[in-house]
């Protein structure tokens, strides 16, 4: 009998985030799922976290190089057998259990990639489900960085504690698997940013919704490499602009101009 979820999480050297994740997956009363880690560079586990003692069937992919977010997480899919894939950030942090919440909302919501409420550390709201970004609002967000603007935070559909916004981050996914597959998972013309958003406004089309509860919080102990580093904020800008001039983004763009939204 397959699993409910598999997870698929990527370190890039963050090893210091990945053992306290697994150690809380370890302690949850139910394993209904297993893991696939994908070290991007070398790295040694610590003998407790030996796959051969874990509670759950954990794969483990060692790249001979470094890869992006899309061709790792789509390697790990093919490897998985649950019948939900799950992209799991290793900097997330777990408040409860939030597999049971999360079938239940899969289960009842078919054909929707579901997603916990992203909080911060000290407990504010991420903006982790957002609306599809433009041109303009890219260029708004950098020039507020740069002068340290507070910008307003954008409002997103909502119904009761579902939250419907076009795309949610990929630091927590739940994807049926029967969706990952129909959409050929994530798009490889992508390294590191807009993955995301662009594999939510793919869905979009094909009919399937992004769902956010409120209810199920995790912690993200954010890195935020693009704000820091110049190299990441160029990956930043580069993968944006493959966005704004990809089929999807213009296909979307010109149905609402069409539809007056």
């Amino acid at each position: 009998m397959g699993k409910k979820f598999s997870l698929s999480i990527v370190s890039h050297g963050h090893l210091l985030y990945i053992v306290p994740l697994l150690k809380q997956l370890v302690l949850l009363e139910q394993h209904d799922f297993e893991v696939i880690l994908t070290l991007n560079v070398p790295e040694v586990l610590p003998p407790e976290l030996d796959a051969d003692v874990l509670p759950f069937k954990m794969y483990l992919i060692v790249n001979p190089s470094p890869k992006g977010f899309a061709v790792n997480h789509n390697a790990a899919f093919m490897l998985s057998n649950g019948d939900n894939f799950v992209v799991l950030n290793p900097d997330i942090r777990l408040l409860d259990d939030p597999f049971p919440a999360l079938l239940e909302m899969v289960e009842r919501s078919a054909g929707s990639i579901c997603a916990p409420l992203i909080v911060g550390g000290t407990g504010e709201v991420e903006e982790s489900a957002r609306n599809f970004p433009s041109p303009y609002l890219l260029i708004r967000k950098l020039i507020g960085r740069i002068f340290n603007l507070r910008l307003p935070r954008e409002i997103v559909p909502e119904n009761g504690m579902i939250l419907m916004p076009d795309w949610a981050a990929g630091m927590f996914l739940v994807v049926p698997r029967h969706i990952y597959t129909l959409l050929h998972g994530f798009s490889e013309r992508y390294f590191l940013y807009f993955e995301d958003v662009d594999f939510c406004a793919r869905a979009h089309l094909a009919g399937f919704n992004i769902l956010v509860n409120k209810n199920i919080r995790v912690v993200h102990e954010a890195q935020r490499d693009s704000h820091r580093k110049l190299k990441f904020l160029l990956w930043h800008l580069h993968s944006a602009c493959k966005f704004f001039i990809s089929a999807a983004y213009l296909k979307i763009q010109f149905g609402r101009i069409f539809s007056g939204r």
